[in-house]
């Protein structure tokens, strides 16, 4: 047996004088020796070894110091490696949570999520709530999307009947939220379809944006085009294809030939409110180009959407780099700006008119936004 003074391992390890275990406060000065078995640094100590002499105070045994020395250490370990968590990073923790789940369920349990976010309901159409990070037609690598589930959901709301059918009125991007109609008959979908299509359909979003528009309020009129960028991340990004360049001689501009590629892109934007460098802006698409709102919003009025990590940098695919006051109001540190959702909503549309309905139309209510968790770091932002 060797034996070990436990005073000459504890000033080894530069401890103070006292150390409490617990509720025990132990004096080194006063700590028995404690007989451990060789070759074993702590171990069990046998009945034998532990006997004491009676009318004698049994010792501490080395096992229990080893272990409650130990259980302070991970305590000491985790307390000093846990990082605070503001309430942004819960609320964007818990929608990436979410997103997950509405990826992972069984379709049938999808549908029925998705039918308990129904805005709008009548003979010819169904409004719904699109949900973040659900795309309307299905993907690769994707378990679940609006078009899908449509059967399933008729069902639902049709109270299981046969014969339901529902059908998608237009397309949303997978990130973006807010209304979508669904259409009764194949007739009704492609009615609306045509009207978004020839602009005849009012739609308005929400964005958030990195940023403060000047002026506060007008129309982006700047055509869009697909361009190819190289380099170690080869990817493709809409661009601003502009009529018009600066004069080479001084001030003025220079009409230029519109590129053949290029789309018409008009865009009315207005400025609702603004605060620590975001500004909570209410957009309308007076045309329909692949990522227009993105493109006008980063390229043409350099205050792009929050979130929106493809158009925050055009040569490279990056998280969204935040200026230092919009992450101390938001509470988080530029590593954590890759979970950002894209502030990207559809709040209102308004129809001409489906089978002699006066103007049907769908406002979604600033509480019913995305998700409570969207609303909130919305909230913290503007």
């Amino acid at each position: 047996m060797s034996t070990v003074k436990l005073l000459g391992v504890w000033v080894s390890r530069h401890l103070k004088s006292r150390c409490i275990f617990g509720n025990t406060r132990i004096n080194y000065y006063e700590a028995p020796r404690c007989l451990l078995r060789p070759g074993r640094e702590f171990g069990t100590v046998s009945e034998k070894e532990t006997d004491v002499t009676p009318g004698r105070k049994r010792g501490l045994r080395a096992a229990d110091i080893a272990e409650r020395l130990r259980h302070e250490k991970q305590n000491k370990a985790h307390t000093t490696n846990k990082v605070p968590v503001s309430p942004v990073q819960r609320n964007v923790a818990e929608l990436k949570q979410i997103t997950q789940q509405l990826q992972s369920v069984h379709p049938n349990v999808f549908a029925k999520a998705l039918s308990k976010s129904i805005l709008y309901q009548d003979q010819n159409l169904i409004a719904v709530n699109k949900p973040y990070g659900v795309p309307v037609y299905s993907t690769g690598g994707i378990r679940n999307s609006i078009a899908e589930s449509l059967p399933v959901l008729a069902k639902i709301i049709d109270g299981m009947k046969g014969g339901s059918e529902l059908h998608v009125c237009y397309n949303l991007e997978k990130d973006t939220t807010g209304i979508l109609f669904l259409a009764r008959t194949e007739e009704t979908a492609e009615r609306i379809h045509n009207l978004i299509r020839s602009h005849q359909a009012e739609k308005r979003y929400m964005v958030i944006t990195v940023g403060v528009p000047v002026p506060s309020e007008g129309v982006i009129d700047i055509p869009i085009i697909e361009k190819e960028v190289m380099g170690d991340q080869h990817h493709f990004k809409m661009a601003l294809s502009p009529l018009y360049r600066p004069a080479e001689e001084g001030d003025g501009l220079v009409r230029v030939r519109a590129h053949r590629q290029a789309h018409s892109a008009v865009t009315r934007y207005k400025v609702l409110d603004s605060s620590s460098g975001c500004s909570l802006v209410e957009l309308q698409p007076i045309t329909g180009v692949k990522h227009q709102l993105r493109v006008h919003m980063a390229l043409a009025l350099a205050c792009p959407i929050l979130g929106d990590h493809k158009y925050a940098h055009w040569n490279k695919l990056a998280p969204q780099k935040l200026p230092e006051g919009v992450l101390r109001r938001l509470g988080l540190e530029q590593s954590k700006t890759r979970h950002l959702p894209l502030h990207l909503h559809v709040r209102q549309i308004t129809l001409p008119g489906v089978r002699g309905h006066g103007r049907p139309h769908c406002v979604l209510p600033p509480s019913q936004i995305l998700h409570s968790s969207y609303e909130k770091t919305a909230n913290r932002a503007t």
